[in-house]
């Protein structure tokens, strides 16, 4: 028997005052490894956190898919959240790997990949990068500097999702 979620009756779902149900997911982060115990059941070790949200409780609590799912009373909506994170955390470990990196004319790095291009170079002893749309003038450079090409490409990769989701490339 599972110890998430409402039937477990453990930690806050034991407690008075604590809502139940009419809970909001206001984020959700992968932690890349399961270093956080969900705020609520205070039991199932978490890596994909949903922060959620209840305007009758004072803080917002990071828990697992399962509490999440219960404490908004969506689930199946939870799961998704969390497969989604699991997809962006595998596309993440692959994309400096992808077969569509190229080295342009100048030796850099780059690809083309959901309408943006992105090079990696070289600045000075350390890596940077740049995030471009071709069809616009939107161009946004690392504002740090990276030991290696690859950790140049996660840092672009994650830049690449933020302004995805955000809308911030107009």
């Amino acid at each position: 028997m599972t110890s998430e979620g409402p039937t477990g009756g453990f930690g806050k779902w034991s407690q008075a005052g604590v809502p139940h149900r009419g809970w909001s997911c206001i984020d959700t982060e992968d932690l890349g490894s399961p270093d956080l115990v969900c705020e609520m059941c205070e039991r199932q070790d978490v890596r994909y956190v949903h922060y959620m949200q209840h305007p009758e409780y004072p803080t917002v609590l990071r828990c697992g898919c399962i509490c999440a799912g219960h404490m908004e009373e969506d689930l199946s909506g939870a799961q998704r959240r969390e497969k989604s994170m699991r997809s962006a955390a595998r596309r993440r470990r692959t994309w400096p790997d992808r077969k569509a990196w190229k080295l342009s004319q100048k030796g850099n790095l780059y690809i083309k990949a959901e309408g943006y291009q992105v090079t990696v170079f070289r600045k000075g002893t350390a890596w940077s990068a740049v995030i471009s749309r071709p069809d616009t003038d939107f161009e946004r450079f690392a504002r740090r500097s990276y030991s290696t090409a690859r950790s140049a490409q996660l840092a672009a990769f994650d830049a690449l999702m933020f302004l995805q989701s955000c809308g911030k490339d107009s």
